[in-house]
């Protein structure tokens, strides 16, 4: 199935710009199968785009890749531009997570910002024959042993620092053919399936507005990613 719907460009995911055709002309992406491809853009966006806060939800694939590190959305936006110009057929699906889960990444004193409930999302990829659901990229590798050596007495359910899995320990989080989950056990409202990530924050908007949004795109935000890059470094 290779439908012009789940391969098309937009304003979001924009993959044919120079960014991101370049670094799929360097990496030799387009050489490989499709089960390739997938894990290749799916352990680039994983691993190599740091699990961080970007300005907004709704900014580009490519703005993405310039800034080298996102979370939920904005991860998820530059995984489905990588499969859509790998002509791999991607889908957006929106759900929202509760605040909970990002206590520990978001420090205490920042937490009120935050919604209740944060809009959040995964990617549904089509491969042989059949939708499989990617979240596991949110986390980078690095990141993800920090937690499990901060926290290495907890081997199953865990909630917090940005993750909510049943297993700390192994939560499945690597490219083989099937769903990837790694924050899957603190959603709260499904909004279903989208083409693409432009008509869902066209009906749903972003997280924040207003002042709150202000203050966390010119400050609060940078806050927080010196607090997860101090996290990330534990083990180092």
């Amino acid at each position: 199935m290779k439908s012009h719907i789940y391969l098309k460009k937009s304003n979001i995911l924009d993959y044919d710009t120079p960014l991101i055709t370049d670094l799929i002309k360097n990496r030799g992406w387009n050489s490989l199968d499709d089960f390739e491809k997938i894990g290749a853009a799916y352990s680039f966006v994983k691993d190599e785009i740091k699990f961080g806060y970007n300005s907004r939800d709704d900014i580009s694939a490519s703005f993405v890749l310039a800034d080298g590190y996102g979370q939920c959305n904005t991860k998820g936006t530059l995984l489905m531009a990588l499969l859509r110009a790998l002509d791999i057929p991607c889908r957006f699906h929106g759900f929202t997570i509760e605040k909970s889960l990002q206590k520990g990444a978001i420090p205490n004193y920042i937490m009120w910002l935050a919604p209740e409930f944060i809009i959040h999302s995964w990617v549904e990829v089509f491969f042989e024959d059949n939708w499989i659901n990617l979240e596991g990229f949110i986390i980078d590798d690095s990141y993800l042993k920090s937690i499990q050596s901060k926290f290495k007495n907890v081997k199953n359910n865990f909630c917090g620092y940005g993750i909510a899995t049943k297993c700390l320990l192994d939560p499945q989080v690597e490219w083989s053919g099937k769903d990837t989950y790694i924050q899957k056990e603190g959603i709260h409202d499904d909004f279903g399936i989208f083409n693409t990530p432009d008509e869902f924050y066209e009906k749903y908007g972003t997280n924040l507005s207003g002042i709150k949004n202000w203050l966390y795109k010119n400050v609060i935000r940078h806050l927080i990613n010196k607090n997860v890059e101090s996290i990330r470094k534990l083990i180092k």
